[in-house]
């Protein structure tokens, strides 16, 4: 498996147990609390533990620094192009942990202060209770390097109110904690300053009770109004464009649009997406569409394929490549294959979508006394791992 840098010594997670109350801290300030193949297990380990515990109750997860998380460890998936499959386990690990995080048993709060993007995200909009503040910043920027929207956000952001997911997936836009709040990707806005205030309050509770908890963060909470300029106040116009059939159709309606007096703040957004990945916005605009239809274990299981096909270079090389302009070279000029939308081949795109053998899909448990079974070192991927030693 590849395997990110991090020193021997170093606690990229930190797991505290406090009477009824369990707290998660994300642990790597320095890189954004951006998620490894360390802190998926770290995660796993203690969600697992303290649902099957009868004395916790509550679980927060909260970050250390500027971000809360800043998503996948795009170095250690860029380090692990080579050989095949190097980052296959931390995928299944992390797409079978999303699952649970959605369907977890015990009351669990979310402290998001500062950046919460892609994968980081899904630690934070499936909780219970979910607290933003005025410096949150939540984005799905996948498709902007090639990669798509996954970790259940093909699931998650395909039922917000009309097309808004496909907004948000295609252009990488940013919503800030207000916005979050008004679409229900955030349960609680708190003004920065009170969230220590909060967090020792939900400790001296002591309880995992969600309306003592509800009222306990009420306590602190403010309503909200999005701002004037917000995009959330651009939905009609959204709703025209990112209804039609194709990433095309998408932009040139987005154009005519943009031509209009009063829109713009569809500039930023156009360029946005005609810099992205031609392959990463086509797959991303059919899983987002296909999400609206499926289950999460659906999706999820979806987003695995896609994932590992991605890696895989099945069909185009421009993962790897965004990786590089963005965070290796830095120099924000990646060289798409193919480089426009119209050599996007739609039967290559269909490769990516196809089920694997049953044996090598993401396993989901079906029952709910088995919750906790599927786990990657029981998987097929595991036993071929250990037969190849």
């Amino acid at each position: 498996m590849a395997q990110e840098v991090v020193k021997p010594d170093e606690q990229v997670v930190l797991g505290e147990e406090i009477e009824n109350i369990r707290v998660i801290t994300l642990n790597r300030p320095r890189q954004l609390n951006v998620i490894s193949s360390k802190v998926v297990s770290l995660l796993a380990k203690y969600l697992e533990k303290w649902e099957k515990d009868d004395k916790a109750e509550l679980v927060i997860i909260k970050g250390v620094g500027r971000a809360f998380s800043a998503g996948g460890d795009l170095k250690m998936f860029y380090d692990g192009r080579e050989p095949r499959d190097s980052c296959l386990e931390v995928v299944y690990r992390m797409y079978w942990l999303c699952y649970h995080i959605h369907t977890y048993k015990k009351t669990q709060v979310a402290l998001v202060h500062g950046i919460s993007m892609g994968g980081g995200a899904s630690l934070m909009v499936p909780m219970k209770f979910s607290v933003v503040t005025e410096k949150t910043v939540f984005a799905t920027p996948e498709a902007t390097i090639g990669f798509h929207t996954d970790c259940g956000f093909s699931y998650m952001l395909s039922h917000l109110p009309g097309h808004l997911g496909e907004f948000i997936a295609l252009t990488g836009a940013r919503l800030n904690g207000k916005e979050l709040v008004t679409v229900g990707l955030a349960t609680h806005y708190v003004p920065s300053e009170k969230m220590p205030e909060l967090e020792k309050r939900l400790m001296c509770l002591n309880s995992g009770d969600r309306n003592a908890v509800k009222s306990a963060i009420e306590e602190f909470s403010l309503d909200v109004k999005v701002d004037e300029e917000s995009v959330l106040n651009k939905q009609s116009t959204i709703n025209e464009c990112f209804s039609k059939d194709s990433v095309e159709e998408i932009i040139k309606s987005f154009e005519t649009e943009a031509s209009k007096e009063g829109n713009a703040w569809i500039g930023p957004m156009l360029k946005s997406l005609k810099r992205s990945s031609p392959t990463g916005l086509k797959i991303t605009l059919r899983s987002i569409r296909e999400g609206r239809n499926q289950t999460l274990t659906e999706s999820l299981k979806k987003e695995f394929r896609l994932t590992m096909n991605i890696l895989r270079t099945t069909i185009s090389n421009d993962v790897y490549e965004g990786i590089r302009a963005l965070t290796i070279d830095k120099d924000n000029a990646p060289k798409w294959d193919p480089p426009t939308l119209d050599k996007v081949n739609g039967e290559k795109v269909d490769i990516v979508f196809q089920p694997f053998k049953d044996e090598l899909e993401l396993q989901i448990p079906e029952k709910e006394e088995c919750r906790w079974d599927g786990k990657y070192e029981h998987s097929a991927y595991a036993q071929v791992t250990e037969e190849a030693k």
